[in-house]
């Protein structure tokens, strides 16, 4: 076919992006067409996403495809997981959507124990214990209101909900849903067994759909809005993880990824979920992929920890670029302070020197002052925390891997794939740094018939996007010996 254009909605935890995708059948361009933050609000206690803004921003990146004349035929969304808006009987929103930060499901699995276990939980649904997984937010609605669950028509995924309003259909995206601890991993259907245990309603769900079902074209008054007619809405593997893992340029089954961002989402893709005693001890989770497969991966507090330090500092006057933390981190020495990234203190936002300071107290390290020995204790510990994270996924699958492809907005930071690639000892290929997007636009290629599987779609990846590549130096034993230091700390 020729020139095939289509737009990709890449919403993350910070902010957004249209980005419009032009495939020529061998390889695919983007082109950013919009980018808005995404500033989640306090309202009344409650930390919520501002998502009538969000849908505005979304509005405003379809209006711009008319006036840049871009012509695309399709477009889809991918956002974070967990989240959800609630719709009255009506179809309208009842009340903004809950940030998976706020506090009201911190204890919650302790309030619904009696009713669940977390062993019959997991063996369900193979999702690794968080306290935001969808089905806590669930139950934390109804602990703190639980008319508001009664009154509820359907509740849906942050991109579902998105989906709906652009369309007006009502469906839940697998990939999406997989991330709430609230599908059977094995059936690949809601959980109503679990669900129903804890008092809510099996007409609350939307039918599951899989990436790549057209959802039809916008409503007539969307399209008033934009100025465009007959645009397709694709289910794409809509979180955005999935979409990113879409976007791996490798080829075999023994690659392990991690999408670097706020998150570092790191595993490995499996035909089938992998769930037993050992791998719910070891707190790995089994999400649902795109083709019918799983990602076996693990939750790993990724850059959000030096997001929030950059905040910190600019409250305090100094704007500090990524560059000039980078390069202060490299002057610091190596090794002296560590500290565990998925510790609970780092969970939440705040002044994320301060609190790793107070970790470092605690634990009887060095304390980091400076912006470098900062900078440098949460690179070496997010390192540190991969290999922990690559040794359990060879044990618990049997396979040692053959190397880490790094893709997302991670890949930018140099020093970081390389001491990944010296505290593994695999080799570590990055990019592309857009690989969500990439990964969404990949699906709607699938979906309108121009790609046919997942290694075609992964091809396209390796021949479209330049890669860097980095081997393991020669400082082995340095990383042996914090290592040591560091699981001594989990």
């Amino acid at each position: 076919m020729a020139d095939l254009k289509m737009l990709a909605i890449d919403l993350g935890a910070s902010s957004g992006r249209g980005i419009v995708g032009s495939f020529d059948g061998k390889k695919i361009t983007l082109r950013e067409n919009h980018r808005f933050s995404n500033d989640p609000v306090f309202v009344n206690g409650r930390f919520t996403w501002d998502i009538l803004r969000i849908f505005f921003e979304i509005k405003n990146s379809i209006t711009k495809t008319v006036i840049d004349g871009d012509n695309v035929s399709s477009i889809g969304i991918d956002t974070w997981g967990v989240d959800y808006g609630l719709l009255d009987r009506n179809g309208r929103l009842m009340a903004n959507p809950t940030h998976y930060r706020d506090t009201r499901t911190v204890g919650i699995t302790d309030w619904y124990a009696d009713k669940l276990s977390a062993e019959e939980v997991y063996n369900v649904t193979g999702i690794q214990a968080i306290d935001f997984n969808t089905l806590n937010q669930l139950a934390a609605e109804m602990k703190d209101d639980p008319s508001m669950l009664k009154r509820a028509g359907k509740m849906l995924w942050i991109p579902d909900l998105l989906n709906y309003f652009l369309t007006g259909k009502m469906a839940t995206e697998y990939t999406i849903a997989s991330t709430g601890m609230i599908l059977d991993a094995a059936k690949r259907s809601f959980a109503f067994d679990l669900t129903k245990k804890l008092g809510i309603k099996k007409s609350l769900f939307a039918p599951i759909v899989q990436p790549g079902t057209d959802l039809g074209t916008l409503l007539p008054q969307i399209n008033e809005e934009v100025g465009k007619n007959n645009i397709h809405v694709y289910t794409v593997a809509s979180h955005d993880t999935a979409s990113a893992v879409i976007a791996v340029p490798a080829q075999g089954e023994d690659f392990i990824y991690i999408s670097s961002g706020t998150w570092s989402l790191m595993g490995m893709e499996l035909p089938q979920p992998l769930i037993n005693d050992e791998t719910r001890i070891a707190n790995f989770t089994n999400e649902g992929g795109a083709k019918g497969t799983i990602r076996f991966l693990k939750n790993i507090m990724g850059l959000w920890i030096i997001q929030e330090s950059r905040r910190q500092w600019k409250r305090e006057g100094k704007d500090y670029s990524y560059a000039f933390m980078e390069e202060e981190a490299k002057k610091a020495k190596p090794f002296q302070s560590l500290i565990n990234p998925d510790d609970a203190s780092f969970n939440t936002p705040g002044n994320m020197p301060e609190k790793i300071r107070e970790f470092c107290r605690k634990t009887g390290q060095h304390v980091p002052e400076t912006v470098g020995e900062v900078v440098r204790c949460i690179y070496e510990s997010l390192a540190l925390k991969y290999r922990y994270t690559v040794e359990g996924i060879q044990m618990l699958r049997g396979k040692k891997a053959t190397a880490i492809n790094v893709v997302g907005g991670g890949t930018k930071d140099k020093f970081l794939s390389q001491m990944t690639a010296d505290a593994c000892g695999l080799a570590v290929h990055a990019g592309p740094e857009e690989a969500t997007a990439i990964g969404n636009l990949m699906m709607q290629c699938m979906a309108a018939g121009e790609i046919g599987s997942l290694a075609e779609a992964r091809q396209v990846v390796a021949d479209s996007f330049e890669l860097k590549h980095y081997a393991p130096t020669n400082e082995r034993a340095a990383w042996d010996d914090a290592y040591g230091r560091f699981c001594a700390l989990l």
